[in-house]
């Protein structure tokens, strides 16, 4: 093996001198002076030509992919600064797949090596690190097969899908992208925000924090796709935890994600809206606690809306192929609901990252090209309550053997992957606000209910953060709190949803994969809201400091 080894690093070295003229004619030559395309280019065109050991087969496919991050993080707590952090790297990911689209190597340990990469444009350096990560991956490629075909050997495959879709070469340089030279001038007001807690003693956490980054992304791969394409995300955060006296756990987070810094609110108006957040902790505390049980209709207005919309649906129109030897279409709760109703028939749902705004609101999850090296598709996912397909990436599954455009990687070490875009649910039948809030009373007075449920605000596992009583005598809100649902699944919202609303929220989320969820208001006919099962903590055992000195 290491005679083999050396006879490879030789062959590669002794070639160095002849990449650059293949790169140079491959090269765009609107990007003929970029350091890291013309490195890519260069190696690409040595590996696809001289990248073959004794006894290992050729690779069909090599892609590169290296990732330019520019990172700005800030933090503070209680009015003073708790941390800031500016940051660049660039990670590479070198992909060789042996075999053929039908069947190939990417497989456990085949599935691509990871390396950092200088920033500093030494294309030497990057040429070298490519040369190295390109070594492992044919070898690792190799192995991954032969442990592939000895598992196939066991198994029975009903359906069989290809490993890789075929794409159309395509080539996009877009300019560089770079962080806004403004991004500190966040810093004094978040200080302040996250001093808050001096107009409410009893609020035990306080912070506030921004994480602005510039991403460029560079991808090139065998099949002839040469890409250099950027975007950007800034992300404001207040967050803030209480304890009502009962020992509950309270907590509230105002939030503003833009892809531009020119679109995030004016300063003064992201202040008023924290603290008007972090303000109804104090509210919280006070309110009783939750009935033990109810059964009835539940209201989600909007910015509650897109959470259960994301979570339920979202997470379950990915295309994920399933594990090897596995019967089933996808990964998830949409595994069998091909052509089946997953919404009710009033309900549709788009994935559509060509667009950049919905109703003048800008949208987070736009893109040009995916991490594959695909254009994105608008895709009807659910048409009239029945889904007809789902978002894929070049990985294909059973009835859909080509991707459209929705192949993107939650970080430079992984592979891409189905991923959203822009989610947008439609209604064909809108209910405007006031009608929809007295559509909720009258589903209550048919069952004679004292009062049903309005969820405001929600929060990680769907759980509310801010639900209020209706009382169906005269329509006034009560706040509660410690609530939770016990069956809010897919199920429910394929039978329970009886109406939308006609104004949708857009819900901005950076996360992993940059993506936005678009949703109305939904009225659930049935929902079961019980307290939430949680051990309550004790109280701190003495009053905090005093504000002055």
């Amino acid at each position: 093996m290491i005679r083999i080894q050396m006879k490879f690093a030789s062959l590669l070295l002794l070639a160095l001198a002849g990449g650059n003229s293949l790169a140079q004619e491959a090269m765009p030559k609107e990007a003929a002076s970029d350091p890291v395309l013309h490195a890519m280019l260069a190696e690409m065109e040595r590996s696809k030509t001289q990248l073959k050991l004794e006894g290992v087969a050729a690779p069909y496919y090599i892609d590169y992919r290296i990732t330019d991050s520019d990172h700005y993080w800030y933090e503070a707590a209680y009015g003073a600064s708790q941390g800031e952090v500016r940051a660049r790297a660039r990670f590479l990911r070198v992909v060789v797949r042996i075999g053929d689209y039908k069947q190939d190597s990417f497989y456990q340990g085949g599935q691509g090596m990871i390396e950092l990469v200088g920033s500093d444009d030494d294309e030497l350096a990057i040429r070298r690190k490519l040369w190295l990560a390109t070594d492992q991956a044919y070898k690792s490629a190799a192995e991954a097969l032969t442990a592939k075909n000895a598992a196939l050997k066991q198994l029975t495959i009903e359906n069989p899908t290809d490993d890789f879709a075929h794409a159309e070469p395509m080539r996009l340089i877009r300019p560089l992208v770079k962080l806004d030279p403004g991004v500190s001038s966040w810093v004094p007001l978040l200080r302040d925000i996250s001093a808050f807690y001096k107009k409410d003693p009893q609020i035990e956490t306080l912070r506030s924090s921004l994480s602005f980054e510039a991403t460029n992304r560079y991808f090139v791969n065998s099949e002839g796709t040469i890409l250099r394409t950027g975007a950007s995300s800034y992300s404001l955060v207040a967050a803030a935890s209480t304890q009502a006296p009962d020992g509950m756990r309270l907590e509230r987070s105002a939030e503003a994600v833009q892809g531009e810094f020119k679109n995030l609110p004016r300063p003064a108006d992201f202040q008023k809206h924290a603290e008007a957040v972090v303000g109804t902790l104090e509210q919280l505390r006070a309110a009783p606690v939750v009935e033990e049980e109810y059964r009835g209709p539940v209201l989600f207005e909007a910015d509650a809306a897109t959470h259960i919309f994301a979570s339920l649906i979202g997470e379950n129109v990915l295309g994920r192929k399933p594990a090897l030897g596995q019967p089933i279409r996808v990964q998830g709760a949409f595994a069998s609901s091909y052509l089946s109703k997953v919404l009710p028939d009033f309900l549709s749902v788009t994935d559509d990252p060509t667009i950049p705004s919905w109703q003048g609101e800008p949208l987070l999850g736009q893109y040009d090209v995916d991490d594959e090296g695909v254009r994105p598709a608008k895709v009807t996912l659910v048409e009239k309550g029945k889904l007809l397909a789902y978002d894929l990436g070049r990985v294909p599954i059973r009835d859909f053997p080509t991707s459209n455009g929705h192949g993107r990687a939650q970080y430079p070490m992984n592979p891409p992957g189905p991923s959203l875009g822009n989610l947008i649910l439609q209604s064909s039948e809108p209910v405007a606000g006031e009608a929809l809030k007295a559509k909720l009373i009258e589903l209550c007075k048919q069952r004679d209910l004292a009062f049903c449920y309005v969820v405001k605000a929600a929060g990680p596992k769907n759980s509310p953060r801010l639900l209020y009583k209706v009382f169906t005598s005269d329509g006034h809100e009560q706040l509660v709190r410690g609530a939770t649902f016990g069956d809010l699944d897919t199920r429910t919202m394929r039978n329970d949803i009886v109406a939308a609303g006609d104004k949708a929220t857009v819900d901005n989320l950076p996360a992993a994969i940059p993506h936005s969820i678009v949703s109305p208001a939904l009225l659930f006919d049935e929902l079961e809201v019980k307290r939430e099962s949680q051990n309550k903590d004790k109280l701190p055992e003495y009053p905090p400091p005093q504000l002055t000195q």
